[in-house]
């Protein structure tokens, strides 16, 4: 992929907050009267998304969440904590500590945190990819119609593709310290409906095959049966690790110009993968995504391209919402098919899901573009041209739902997923009939801007 890259810094001041609360154990510390700060503790995730079937309970979908516990209340003294000491009696320091009772002495006012710092990369025709960032340990917060963020607004987790006219407000939060300013973007340029902004075209001139590009692609790795009892172990580029074949990869860009994942069997029982995401490399917030496949059709086959909320690492699924935009299992139907749906709280199973019949003589075995357009109220899928419709959801689609909520529009931007299950709960094992080597392959994958 060939793209410009333009980097711009915006910064905001730090202002200062009230005066937080201590810890209730007893702290002494001697303090100079300069500004002294510690900044501890960093907080991290490990997030392992996982797909399921709209024709399965919630408990299909399988999910690992790995999450470091807070710190604790020493810690939170110290952390991201500017100290002033107010020399009244002519003191070169000061000591702070709680009385026997436990009840802690007055905490001295605390700076706050620095405000959420923006970052942009062009993408193309006026779009960016815009990453913020946030000093060591602590978060940020966002909104995207302006409105002032809080702690409880979505939490910034990868660079995300802007070709909207959005205002995107941010603070940085950590435990234990004042919340910062508030730092906004908005787009300099107005970028024109229907105009590539961003694609991936899997060219590849050297002569063999090659990496995905490891900026925007990741991989998804193991066998755990992924919650829908599938029976691959998924095998990142490069990997040795048995059964995967470094010299046999299962997702490569071949010489052909094409994205190749692979289903293998390399002995009786033992089959291999590949499962290709952006999840924190890459996301998209609105617009036209498309890519153009080929898929296996065989008894135990399910290749799908598909979209998870970048929430998944805070709120989990199905609260971050999914998009499944390719999605079909075993041999060729008559007519043959595709499903386009989406998932979130209240409506995880076969709820709006809708399948798509093609023509009669075509299969889903020859090249079809997928494609899927967000904006902000709706999604709609479609296939081979953005004018052939098949499937329209909006808020007012959740309204038989009871506790359903509509996901895709809190500013929670989704990263781009693309697999070749093997088995599981909805196509079954495969069989004598069913071909290994088998590919999905993937021409690109490409993001249009639409009208606000």
């Amino acid at each position: 992929m060939s793209m410009k890259r333009g980097v711009e810094e915006s910064r905001s001041q730090e202002v200062e907050g009230p005066e937080e609360q201590t810890s209730t154990a007893c702290h002494s510390l001697t303090l100079d009267s300069r500004l002294l700060r510690s900044n501890l503790n960093e907080r991290t995730g490990n997030v392992s998304g996982n797909k399921r079937r709209r024709e399965r309970h919630a408990g299909h979908y399988f999910m690992l969440l790995k999450k470091s516990n807070l710190s604790n209340s020493g810690r939170n003294l110290l952390e991201n904590k500017a100290v002033v000491i107010s020399i009244a009696l002519g003191l070169a320091t000061s000591t702070l500590c709680c009385s026997g009772s436990g009840n802690p002495s007055p905490s001295p006012s605390s700076a706050a945190l620095a405000a959420p710092v923006f970052s942009t990369t062009a993408a193309r025709n006026g779009a960016v990819i815009l990453a913020m960032s946030a000093g060591s340990g602590a978060t940020v917060h966002y909104t995207i119609d302006g409105s002032t963020p809080t702690s409880s607004s979505p939490t910034y987790q990868a660079p995300m593709l802007i070709s909207s006219n959005l205002t995107i407000s941010t603070i940085a939060t950590a435990p234990g310290a004042t919340s910062s300013s508030v730092a906004t973007w908005t787009p300099s340029k107005r970028v024109a409906a229907g105009a590539l902004v961003w694609s991936d075209e899997f060219t590849n001139t050297t002569g063999v095959n090659g990496q995905p590009n490891p900026a925007v692609w990741t991989y998804d790795t193991g066998t755990s049966g992924w919650g829908n009892q599938e029976l691959e172990d998924y095998c990142p580029w490069g990997s040795a690790a048995s059964p995967c074949d470094p010299s046999n990869p299962n997702v490569y860009v071949g010489t052909d110009g094409f994205l190749h994942i692979v289903a293998e069997q390399p002995s009786a029982g033992v089959y291999t993968s590949g499962r290709m995401k952006s999840q924190g490399l890459f996301s998209v917030l609105y617009g036209r995504i498309e890519a153009r496949i080929m898929v296996p059709e065989a008894q135990g086959f399910w290749p799908a391209f598909w979209m998870l909320g970048n929430s998944i690492v805070t709120d989990q699924w199905p609260a971050c919402g999914e998009i499944d935009i390719q999605e079909r299992v075993n041999a060729a139907g008559n007519p043959d098919w595709n499903e386009g749906s989406i998932h979130g709280t209240g409506f995880i199973e076969e709820n709006l899901g809708t399948r798509y019949n093609f023509p009669s003589g075509q299969s889903a075995a020859g090249w079809h573009t997928y494609g899927m357009i967000w904006k902000p109220g709706s999604i709609q899928f479609y296939i081979d041209d953005p004018g052939n419709i098949y499937a329209s959801y909006t808020p007012a689609s959740l309204a038989s739902f009871p506790g359903a909520v509509w996901p895709f529009d809190s500013g929670n931007a989704q990263f781009l997923i693309v697999n070749l299950a093997v088995g599981g709960s909805w196509p079954g094992n495969p069989n004598r009939s069913t071909p290994f080597p088998s590919q999905t392959l993937v021409d690109y994958v490409r993001v249009y801007a639409v009208s606000q």
